[in-house]
């Protein structure tokens, strides 16, 4: 297979990748250990997010046409992409968190929900909490003035005399009789 159909090949496996991406982050991950490159290769893989290092030529045309093509300036030296499929945010949520045992590591850009973010943007990205974290901080927030409300009630019940006795129930013969008749039609 000559060298054009071969990269052609790499470019379209990319590009299928691309499509069902939601974002995108560019890394410079020159200088790191062996060691460093297989622990953030095996951290990226876990949260669903593929990585690997491709030439900036190849990059480039895969994102032509795409919704990440604006990445394309920041095509220059070594490039490591990061993909992410379900949470736009993994990629640089992960990456962030290795940059202090790995300061070889850098960010360049990414493409998240549509939009070009250069290093810094990046790092201010992988600071907002995953979707599931932020769905359960919002259950908690919707479920804390339940409970106490729940509480409060308790209490007043049992300032008034009523204990912690489970209302008895009401014979069926009581509720049938305050219970108006079915309408049939």
């Amino acid at each position: 297979m000559p060298k054009i159909e071969q990269k052609q090949v790499l470019i379209n496996q990319i590009k299928e990748k691309l499509d069902k991406a939601v974002s995108i982050v560019l890394v410079n991950a020159r200088g790191l250990t062996v060691e460093q490159d297989t622990i953030l290769r095996r951290k990226l893989r876990e949260g669903g997010v593929d990585y690997k290092v491709y030439k900036n030529s190849i990059i480039g045309f895969a994102v032509d046409d795409t919704e990440f093509a604006e990445v394309r300036p920041h095509l220059q030296g070594p490039t490591a992409l990061a993909i992410s499929y379900d949470d736009a945010t993994a990629a640089a949520r992960i990456i962030s968190k290795e940059l202090k045992a790995m300061p070889k590591l850098e960010f360049k850009a990414g493409v998240i929900g549509s939009v070009l973010y250069d290093a810094n943007g990046v790092i201010a990205i992988a600071n907002i909490p995953s979707r599931d974290e932020l769905l359960s901080r919002l259950l908690g927030s919707l479920q804390s003035p339940v409970a106490t409300f729940a509480r409060l009630i308790k209490e007043i019940a049992q300032s008034k005399g009523g204990g912690d006795e489970a209302p008895e129930a009401a014979p069926a013969e009581a509720v049938e009789e305050a219970a108006p008749e079915a309408v049939t039609e």
